[in-house]
């Protein structure tokens, strides 16, 4: 029974920090937020199973990787440099309908993913109707349609 209210006590924690960090931790990630859930994942398991009786204990660790994940996102707001740095920027993959294969392989992604994404956001059949198809910071690809004429 213990482990029961372990469990809901961490899940109604984990509720209340993360609706104080704010709607940006729960959008589309960056790689420092998947991060920081993994090790949010790690520091709780042993509260969860039984292993460590301090429940406190995950509770500090989580509250700490929050304050460096909003420390970061305050550093990354005021300097654009480290923003880059950190999240890196949305890279062209297609423009004008023209395959740009060097950024694509950098990516890892496929005309297979592009035209996918094209279907599913435009209904666009054909890679010349796009005009610019972009793969954004959190890995999802964005589609610009041609004008039509």
């Amino acid at each position: 029974m213990d482990s029961v209210f372990r469990a809901a006590f961490i899940y109604f924690f984990l509720l209340i920090v993360f609706r104080i960090a704010g709607r940006r931790t729960l959008s589309e990630m960056t790689t420092f937020d998947f991060v920081l859930l993994l090790i949010i994942g790690e520091a709780t398991e042993p509260v969860l199973l039984g292993e460590d009786p301090s429940v406190v204990h995950a509770a500090l660790v989580i509250i700490t990787l929050l304050f460096i994940n909003i420390a970061m996102s305050l550093i990354k707001s005021r300097w654009k440099t480290m923003e880059k740095l950190m999240d890196g920027v949305p890279t062209i993959i297609v423009e004008h309908g023209r395959l740009m294969q060097e950024r694509m392989r950098t990516a890892r992604v496929s005309r297979d993913d592009v035209m996918e994404a094209a279907r599913r956001m435009h209904g666009i059949e054909r890679l010349d109707q796009i005009k610019y198809a972009i793969v954004e910071v959190s890995g999802g690809i964005t589609i610009v349609p041609q004008a039509n004429g």
